[in-house]
């Protein structure tokens, strides 16, 4: 075989006949079947056509003569990953890296395969060592932002995602496409809307990007739309998978348990079925309908098979968190005690007014009603939830890991820096109204009541309070997306003793730092609205507590309310929430020692 034969078939390649290309090379082979450049073509022409299968024996053979070839490793590699051969895919690419030293897209395709194959740890790593060629390209952001994000690591996805508005218009849409749903995996919907929206103006469509446009529909309140866009994909105008079907259902199990029509939710829940075996929501959902229609062991049933499911994708992310022993909630900061906070020197602060109001309890206690409250006040500027907290205390272990445990070696340098990356992180967020005050709700900044008193000594802080029973019933019903709240929530048990460490924590910190707190009872905003409005108003020194009456109108004209308690707080306060746990009573009642000393501290009863 002469060298213009080997320059023929690849010019034929370089047009992209691959087919053409085949047939010569298959010829070429009857008179030189041992002619490994022949066989490398062959390879190339069958991989570029999709048709892996036919490839893989041809690489394994070459390989055998030539096993540290840098070229086939990696293609063995492609064509395994493509065939579904993911572990033997695995084992290839870690051969072909290291005899291709710098080629960021043989690292990103095989952090991808890690991703496919839930090793969310390692793919982080390798997706950011492919970042680290490219420091610019979007791509390469994108894919390590969402191993970022499924690594529970969303300070590094925020950071890898911060200029996305600048890679606006994408030449490649399934690019775009990926950053869409990467945003919305990192906590910010309203970004990842905006991406899809400018797809959608350019005329893409599919079912992928229709699907997407439902969920925002939903969360934007737009029900009908959403409903609209679902029944397209199951109508036949338009091919779909098997899979994309089942999401299209699940999904409008979601719009029909959002009107309040939960016999059609779950007949939609059970005709689709799970969506692969890391789907929880489908569960989740699932249970939300036979509570909603009274079957509490169906919904307990669901629930363990969403918590079981829960837990072994939480068990990769976080494996530390999961062994006997662990605590239920994990802490990121020491507990301050007597002694260290006396060697906290006095700094300048911002006064009350100056400083953001923060909304803290544990979850699904009525943080997210209080917010809307405050945001309905034209003085006061609530935002999503953001762990700003959870990125300073980054800023601060990247300087040096002991300053957590010490907040004393804080100076006044250290403190007015803290704050002015306090409210960049905001500004980020939000386009803050001159003369307002921040509203920062987050009920995880319960555990962070030491750096938020060094930082803003005066601000006021209002702590949400709810039944006890009431509150890990309804944490163990939702589907969180924090992990270490994810974690916590997984069984009653972890769930109560989770409960009584970070409340416990939290009145332990507060009598040493004499806060400037607030407690505001849910059952009691739910039986005196007006009363407890007047309440927090003379609390943050507002003249007329009248805007917090109409929260829920307020809440209803907004485009998003990040939380997952959204669609409950466009309606007017009822009771329905109040003393739901006793439908449970008989999967609370073991539980209830453990809760005993918070029930008792906050005054709940627990007679039926």
């Amino acid at each position: 075989m002469t060298k213009n034969s080997y320059d023929s078939i690849a010019a034929v390649i370089s047009t992209g006949q691959y087919r053409q290309a085949e047939q010569m090379s298959r010829v070429a082979l009857l008179d030189a079947p041992a002619d490994e450049n022949l066989q490398q073509l062959l390879a190339f022409c069958l991989q570029y056509q999709g048709r892996h299968a036919e490839a893989v024996p041809l690489y394994e053979q070459m390989l055998r003569a030539h096993p540290s070839n840098g070229v086939y490793w990696s293609n063995y590699a492609s064509v395994l990953d493509a065939t579904g051969q993911l572990l033997k895919a695995r084992d290839a690419f870690a051969r072909a890296i290291p005899l291709n030293p710098g080629v960021r897209t043989l690292l990103q395709q095989y952090g991808l395969l890690l991703i496919r194959m839930g090793d969310f740890p390692s793919a982080r790593l390798v997706l950011l060592d492919a970042y680290d060629l490219a420091r610019d390209l979007p791509e390469a952001r994108i894919y390590a932002a969402r191993a970022c994000s499924l690594s529970a690591d969303m300070n590094g996805a925020w950071a890898l995602l911060r200029p996305w508005r600048s890679w606006l218009p994408m030449a490649d849409a399934e690019l775009q496409l990926e950053l869409c749903k990467v945003l919305s995996m990192s906590a910010d919907v309203t970004g990842s809307a905006e991406v899809l929206d400018d797809l959608v103006l350019r005329g893409f469509d599919s079912i992928d990007i229709r699907l997407l446009r439902a969920g925002f529909c939903e969360r934007f309140n737009r029900l009908d739309e959403a409903e609209a866009l679902l029944l397209s994909t199951l109508d036949g105008s338009v091919a779909s998978s098997p899979e994309e079907r089942i999401t299209a259902m699940n999904m409008l199990a979601t719009v029909a348990m959002r009107r309040n029509q939960p016999a059609a939710a779950r007949q939609w829940l059970e005709q689709a079925g799970p969506d692969g075996a890391d789907d929880t929501a489908h569960f989740f959902e699932l249970a939300a309908a036979a509570d909603k229609l009274g079957d509490t062991h169906a919904a307990m049933r669901a629930l363990g098979e969403a918590h079981r499911r829960k837990l072994a994708q939480l068990s990769v992310v976080m494996p530390e968190a999961v062994v006997p022993g662990a605590p239920a909630v994990a802490f990121d900061m020491p507990q301050v005690t007597v002694e260290s906070y006396r060697r906290w020197p006095q700094l300048i602060a911002p006064e009350a007014q100056d400083s953001p109001v923060f909304v803290v309890g544990f979850p699904r206690s009525g943080t997210t009603l209080l917010e809307q409250m405050l945001d309905a006040h034209p003085q006061l500027q609530s935002m999503d939830e953001n762990p700003f907290f959870n990125r300073l205390a980054d800023l601060l272990t990247s300087h040096d890991k002991r300053i957590l445990d010490d907040l004393s070696v804080l100076r006044q340098y250290d403190a007015d820096e803290l704050r002015r990356s306090y409210y960049a992180m905001v500004d980020e967020r939000v386009q803050r109204r001159p003369g307002v005050r921040i509203v920062d709700k987050n009920p995880l900044n319960t555990m962070w009541l030491p750096l938020i008193n060094r930082l803003f000594p005066n601000a006021r802080i209002i702590l949400a309070l709810r039944h006890p029973c009431d509150v890990i019933l309804s944490c163990h019903m939702q589907d969180f997306r924090a992990p270490t709240l994810a974690l916590a929530c997984t069984s009653l048990d972890r769930l109560a003793r989770g409960y009584v460490q970070v409340m416990q924590r939290w009145v332990d910190e507060s009598t040493i730092l004499q806060p400037a707190a607030m407690n505001l009872r849910y059952e009691d905003v739910v039986d005196d609205l007006p009363g407890q409005a007047q309440r927090i108003a003379q609390f943050l020194g507002l003249d007329d507590a009248s805007p917090m009456l109409g929260f829920h109108e307020h809440a209803r004209g907004k485009t998003y309310i990040g939380t997952p308690s959204y669609s409950q707080v466009i309606e007017p306060v009822n009771r329905k929430a109040m003393g739901r746990w006793q439908k449970y009573r008989e999967w609370i009642e073991p539980v209830l020692p453990t809760l005993d000393p918070m029930l008792r501290h906050w005054g709940y009863e627990v007679d039926a």
